[in-house]
């Protein structure tokens, strides 16, 4: 949908109320609606489930500067009132980590965190991906029809992340289910207990295995992250609990859904699936243009602002939440020709594309990311190249849970082998 039909179709009242209530429709197919926005209020005040009023910012020059903006917050004890409307108390102990921080603070913890979440680190693991993704398509049967989600896209990244973090082996899926709870919870009572609970949980599971690691360090990154220390010192206990928790949920959560929305539009597009096989750097490329045409990260974590500022001829009053749509920029026509068009050849994608932000808060995890993506779209489709999707892609059923934490679908039917 081009920007001037979307303005036709749909007012931009319209717009800011299906962006405002989260239903189903909006949530199978928000582009329709971020066009809109674009086009005829970029900078719009939503009116949410969970009661606090925000602004959502749409185009991409826009969002690119505000995620990069020091008058825009990280720091949600800045806003305590809102985060504790929306996430209740029991989010506040998860949350003292460089994702909800400002400097001096987030460049301390970032600091601390980037010397043991190294480059080197990462690709050390690549092996280690690859082997789990061979062992993990083992057991998928290949002959009837197979949920790739729970078979292989969730449990690649929570192996790589839980091994890498030193979380044992016997524990990892109950930290997996809490951590489903906290990423598919909507709002209303009934979901803010269930949130409570996984929350409370995974909180003391964390506090238990920290302190295990500190009777019996081991080589992986929690031993390393429970000794780290800068100029400034070490992380404290709050920090460290709160780091694994980050750790742990993005490391896997959002690679998970990426790895899903690649196979669902390379299978439903085989002329791009083929010119993303034609060898290692098509592969690169293509992701990169995955990460931007159906992104898992649809909006940035919430900000606040510091102070009254203005963007585009909208005022944003001190105090007011800001949330910035990933999804929404990486689609804007103004930084990508025809964005509506998934192009696994599009240059200089890698460069432009907001999914792991911008400035100082880049995602410090999207080269773990992008390996984990490379070994398992190019393994699969290697063992598996007459692979086709179980249902026709229009049937796709894309998450639906109001205001959810990400862009992904609930399921994932294919055949791996039609033969």
């Amino acid at each position: 949908m081009t920007e001037a039909l979307a303005s036709e179709e749909m007012s931009s009242d319209e717009a800011a109320a299906a962006a405002s209530s989260c239903g189903r429709d909006f949530r199978a197919n928000p582009y329709p609606v971020y066009a809109t926005l674009r086009a005829t209020a970029p900078v719009c005040p939503l009116s949410p489930p969970h009661g606090v009023e925000t602004y959502l910012i749409t185009r991409y020059d826009d969002a690119r500067a505000a995620l990069a903006d020091p008058r825009l917050s990280k720091d949600m004890y800045g806003a305590i009132d809102a985060y504790q409307r929306i996430f209740g108390d029991s989010s506040i102990a998860l949350d003292d980590n460089m994702l909800f921080s400002d400097p001096p603070k987030h460049t301390r913890l970032r600091r601390i965190v980037g010397s043991t979440f190294t480059p080197k680190r990462v690709e050390s693991l690549r092996p280690r991906v690859r082997e789990i993704t061979e062992e993990l398509l083992d057991r998928c049967s290949a002959s009837g029809p197979v949920d790739l989600l729970p078979e292989f896209c969730f449990p690649l990244p929570l192996v790589v992340i839980c091994e890498l973090l030193g979380v044992p082996e016997n524990e990892r899926k109950q930290a997996h289910a809490w951590s489903s709870t906290v990423a598919r919870t909507g709002f209303g009572p009934e979901a803010r207990k269930a949130l409570e609970v996984a929350e409370g949980n995974l909180r003391d599971y964390l506090v238990d295995l920290i302190a295990r690691k500190r009777q019996e360090p081991d080589g992986g990154l929690l031993s390393a992250l429970v000794t780290a220390q800068d100029q400034d010192g070490a992380l404290t206990d709050h920090e460290l609990v709160s780091t694994a928790w980050v750790l742990l949920f993005a490391g896997h959560k959002s690679t998970a859904y990426q790895i899903g929305n690649a196979v669902h539009h390379l299978l439903a597009q085989p002329e791009q699936k083929r010119l993303a096989l034609q060898g290692p750097a098509a592969m690169a490329s293509a992701i990169e243009e995955i990460f931007r045409f159906e992104t898992s990260v649809e909006n940035s974590t919430f900000r606040y602002a510091k102070e009254d500022l203005v963007i585009r001829d909208t005022l944003i009053p001190k105090g007011t939440l800001v949330q910035i749509s990933i999804a929404a920029a990486n689609r804007d026509p103004e930084a990508f020709p025809h964005p509506d068009r998934m192009d696994v050849k599009r240059p200089n994608v890698q460069a432009e594309h907001l999914t792991f932000g911008v400035g100082p808060h880049y995602c410090i995890g999207a080269p773990l990311a992008r390996l984990e993506m490379q070994i398992a779209l190019t393994t699969l489709f290697e063992r598996y190249p007459d692979m086709a999707l179980a249902e026709a892609p229009e049937d796709a059923r894309w998450l639906t849970v109001p205001f959810p934490a990400f862009r992904g679908l609930a399921e994932l039917p294919v055949i791996l082998d039609p033969s």
